[in-house]
């Protein structure tokens, strides 16, 4: 029996969060000594750079045309909402 509607979303938004958090931690780590600029910099460079990944080199195989555009286009609203929700923090 395939799983309801309300426990996929309760799992995709699961994934979505801790993958976010695991993120947020890494970045922080990485980039937070070199100060705000730095850190925004990076920030946007990754996001560019996954995003045109995304647009370029994704091949899903088995799937309509539509279907690859979709996803890539979602995939990359994903990037830019996680990554923009990225702050410096100063403490």
């Amino acid at each position: 029996m395939a799983p309801d509607t309300n426990e996929l979303q309760a799992i995709n938004t699961a994934w979505q969060i801790a993958i976010q958090e695991i993120l947020r931690m890494v970045i922080r780590d990485m980039y937070h000594g070199a100060g705000e600029a730095a850190f925004s910099a990076h920030i946007k460079r990754i996001e560019e750079a996954a995003v045109d990944s995304i647009q370029t080199d994704l091949r899903l195989r088995g799937t309509s045309e539509w279907t690859e555009m979709l996803v890539k286009e979602r995939a990359s609203n994903f990037v830019t909402t996680l990554l923009t929700s990225f702050t410096y923090d100063r403490a």
